[in-house]
């Protein structure tokens, strides 16, 4: 890598915009095709004239074909009839196996190999077979040789090593295929933000983010859902929308099969199989798996309680808490029973009481096999197996593996009895002394009714 910027630096003068790529060969394209025509600026080769000429807009920036419905440009004309149907809401073409419907004929033909199980690019270095021609291009580069060119202006590559194209980030490690998407992860590292808005100040590590943003101050949403009307700022943003109306959920995960409409959802819930927690509180290093649990985790060393009950003024630091809360004031127990119509407040709440009813117990101890019904159960089991005792007493330093059987332990230092029999009045430090207890007055009851 040092030895590229050195180079960049000497060249300064002559070397052009273009980036650094990998030079295959000057006759074959990445399929192993003949490609006799060969770009003038990048050296690239391609097998037809035609795709040179599209290629060469590229580095022109000619884009003729403009889109009527939100202004953006295109250097084919194919290009922006796909980009229409966006707006239209048009998918005209139909897989014939399932139903399913695309707005390109591109994505039918790699969505139909689900069904065919067909691969039909294939590496010609090692004969590994992939389903998208992207992905055989990515593997590719694995087997390209410790070679990359810069191209100056008058034509001319001079030669750089590249260690296989895989160039890694010197702060973690990460490797990357190509050297701009390097040069991009490095911005996270150095907190380099070079694109400015020129209204509000803000500034961005990626141009298409500041275009994205922009859209906000010009109130510029150029995508409609034909369904329900909503309008979008991204195109993205449209797609993801949509899938509540068709209920499709492509991104599935491998653990434990259930799939979600977006990919940053799928992979904030792997986290739950992994164990990983990537948020970290710096006042007392606890770790969470998603930000918005640090952020509310967080209220707990500030004291914030942003969310306040309309009925009782209390405050609460998520709104989820609020939202149950709220349901003390109104009744509200919006979680049934099929079975027994037994009404709950929390959903959690609802599911380990129906667990009762189907005797279903879906957490197991890895070390003895035994089942709960609660995960909560598990994770107070599993200290019998590991030791710990995480609670522990303010009197005598006794440690214990739950908060309850603590706070029973407690009394025992404070004399406090906080069960009382209703019968006599006697009172216990224990639920469990109460109800044997209160035993005695059922037998004295059954006494009373022989004579």
């Amino acid at each position: 890598m040092e030895q590229e910027e050195d180079l960049a630096t000497q060249n300064s003068k002559d070397i052009s915009k273009t980036p650094i790529r990998p030079i295959l060969d000057g006759t074959e394209d990445l399929m192993g095709e003949t490609a006799p025509y060969k770009c003038s600026i990048c050296r690239k080769s391609f097998a037809k004239t035609s795709n040179l000429v599209q290629h060469e807009k590229i580095h022109t920036g000619e884009k003729p074909y403009k889109c009527s419905h939100c202004g953006k440009r295109f250097t084919r004309s194919n290009n922006l009839a796909e980009h229409e149907r966006i707006h239209t809401g048009e998918k005209p073409y139909k897989c014939p196996e399932c139903g399913k419907t695309f707005n390109r004929s591109s994505i039918l033909l790699r969505h139909r190999r689900i069904h065919t199980g067909e691969k039909p690019y294939k590496c010609t270095k090692c004969g590994k077979s992939f389903d998208e021609s992207a992905r055989l291009r990515v593997h590719q580069r694995t087997h390209v040789t410790e070679m990359a060119f810069l191209i100056d202006s008058n034509g001319e590559a001079t030669a750089i090593t590249a260690s296989g194209m895989a160039h890694s980030c010197s702060d973690c490690g990460k490797t990357f295929s190509l050297y701009s998407n390097l040069l991009k992860h490095q911005r996270i590292h150095t907190g380099e933000k070079p694109y400015r808005c020129g209204q509000c100040g803000i500034n961005f590590s990626e141009a298409s983010n500041l275009v994205r943003h922009q859209r906000y101050h010009a109130r510029d949403k150029p995508y409609q859902c034909p369904m329900c009307q909503k309008r979008f700022g991204q195109s993205s943003h449209l797609i993801q929308h949509q899938r509540i109306h068709t209920g499709e959920r492509p991104h599935k995960c491998p653990d434990c099969g259930k799939s979600f409409i977006e990919n940053s959802t799928l992979k904030k819930h792997q986290r739950i199989h992994t164990g990983e927690k990537p948020h970290q509180c710096l006042e007392c290093g606890k770790s969470f798996s998603l930000s918005s649990h640090l952020v509310t985790h967080q209220r707990s060393h500030t004291g914030e309680r942003p969310y306040k009950c309309e009925d009782c003024g209390k405050g609460f630091t998520d709104t989820s808490s609020l939202i149950i809360h709220r349901r003390s004031h109104t009744g509200e127990k919006p979680y049934k029973c099929d079975v027994c119509g037994k009404g709950f407040v929390l959903s959690s709440v609802y599911l380990n009481h129906h667990r009762t009813h189907t005797g279903e117990k879906p957490f197991g101890c890895p070390d003895c096999g035994r089942a709960f019904r609660q995960w909560s159960q598990l994770v107070i089991h599993r200290r019998l197996h590991t030791g710990e005792r995480p609670y522990k007493c303010p009197y005598c330093d006794k440690g214990f593996c739950d908060s309850s059987t603590l706070t029973k332990h407690k009394r025992t230092h404070t004399g406090e009895k906080p069960n009382t029999c209703t019968e006599c009045g006697v009172s216990f430090g224990s639920k469990a002394l109460l109800l044997a207890h209160q035993t005695l007055h059922g037998e004295e009851t059954a006494s009373l009714d022989i004579l």
